[in-house]
């Protein structure tokens, strides 16, 4: 009775941070500028030593690199640790995981934007057109700090603690997710790095609230009684 009851209210809390989720954060919980230091500034020794990592990444990706980097910059979920988490493991099938990690997709996007509209730094292929992105669809002021590096390391902060005997693997996977950004060319060096602070911020504050810390509980139960 006690798991069915468990699995009804997370069912409910699952349909409550579907699409249009709302951040559990108070609005100004996170400042971006006090933060995030500045991106590299145009023409500098560090932004041009930025691009020059594209290119050398340009001459030794292979097919095989890209097509891995796609996929990942196509999944914008915490599906994206279903294999560091165990085999036949799908965290989106799991109510109060699921929904818990919609509170976090919420939160770290909100951030993230804010801090993009704040920098409104160049996108690789705008500051070097002979940049070869994988895609060049995104607005093209928003390449600091990168959302998918935020999206990854928020949640992966979280997920470790909640598995924490995964959580060199869950880490792990993060980075090589942030990574795929690069190889991607979508993003420099200095956006990947300011969305792995920004996303351990985001979890960090996240953790402290009572009402998120009480949707992680549930989740950890349900993790518990399945993740070996």
């Amino acid at each position: 009775m006690r798991r069915l009851a468990l699995a009804l209210t997370a069912t409910l809390l699952l349909t409550a941070a579907g699409p249009g989720v709302p951040p559990p954060l108070p609005t100004d919980a996170i400042n971006p500028a006090l933060v995030l230091p500045p991106p590299p500034a145009e023409g500098s020794a560090v932004a041009i030593e930025e691009l020059g990592e594209l290119h050398r990444i340009q001459a030794v990706r292979t097919p095989a690199d890209i097509e891995r980097a796609k996929s990942d910059s196509k999944t914008k979920d915490v599906s994206v640790f279903n294999a560091a988490v165990g085999p036949g493991i799908d965290l989106l099938k799991m109510p109060a995981t699921a929904a818990l990690f919609a509170m976090v997709r919420a939160e770290e996007k909100r951030d993230a934007d804010a801090a993009k509209d704040l920098f409104k730094r160049k996108r690789p292929w705008i500051a070097d057109p002979t940049v070869a992105s994988c895609s060049t669809d995104d607005e093209p002021l928003t390449s600091y700090p990168s959302g998918h590096a935020t999206m990854g390391y928020s949640m992966a902060a979280i997920l470790a603690r909640l598995v924490p005997s995964h959580a060199p693997t869950i880490m792990q996977r993060a980075a090589v997710y942030a990574q795929s950004r690069i190889i991607c060319e979508v993003h420099f060096r200095s956006d990947v790095i300011g969305g792995q602070a920004l996303g351990m911020v985001v979890a960090d504050r996240l953790m402290q609230d009572a009402a998120f810390r009480k949707q992680f509980d549930m989740a950890k139960q349900e993790l518990d009684a399945v993740v070996r």
